[in-house]
């Protein structure tokens, strides 16, 4: 009788991790220095699951192919992008960006005049070695899998990301 009730707290153990990783909080592996310098290689962040409303350059992690990439969100859906001289322009207003140096970058590159409904325009902080939303397009609400702004390791850098 006490290996059923011993078995049972385990089971519900079990149960809640499970869903308490699956729905609300997960630790994640950055692979890559696409996020360089905010994230390097081998950082491990918490990814929150819950709360799909996005904002303004916000670290993410989407799904592309069979790849988990972590980037910044840039545009919202509607807007216009673009960079020149290193200066971020969306619907032709300069905003200021948390990356110093970006190359020249339109929209219309992709065909596309506007952020599609549902999409999002997402960079790396490393924009000259990130493959993003520059190559493979805006990203679709439902490829993001979480948002993230606080690293656990390496210990020495544990805290928020800027």
């Amino acid at each position: 009788m006490n290996y059923i009730k011993e078995f049972s707290v385990t089971f519900v153990l079990i149960l809640i991790v499970i869903l308490i990783r699956t729905f609300i909080i997960t630790p994640a592996i950055i692979n890559g220095d696409s996020m360089e310098p905010s994230l390097n290689d081998g950082n491990l962040v918490f990814l929150k699951k819950y709360n799909k409303n996005y904002e303004r350059f916000e670290i993410i992690v989407h799904k592309y192919e069979e790849n988990r990439l972590v980037k910044r969100i840039i545009g919202m859906p509607g807007e216009h992008i673009a960079f020149e001289d290193s200066k971020l322009y969306v619907d032709g207003v300069e905003i200021e960006d948390v990356v110093p140096y970006t190359p020249d970058f339109d929209l219309t590159r992709l065909g596309i005049e506007v952020i599609p409904d549902d999409h999002y325009f997402v960079m790396g902080d490393n924009r000259s070695f990130s493959k993003d939303s520059r190559t493979i397009g805006p990203i679709h609400k439902d490829n993001i899998i979480g948002r993230t702004s606080f690293r656990i390791y390496p210990f020495n850098k544990i805290g928020k990301i800027d």
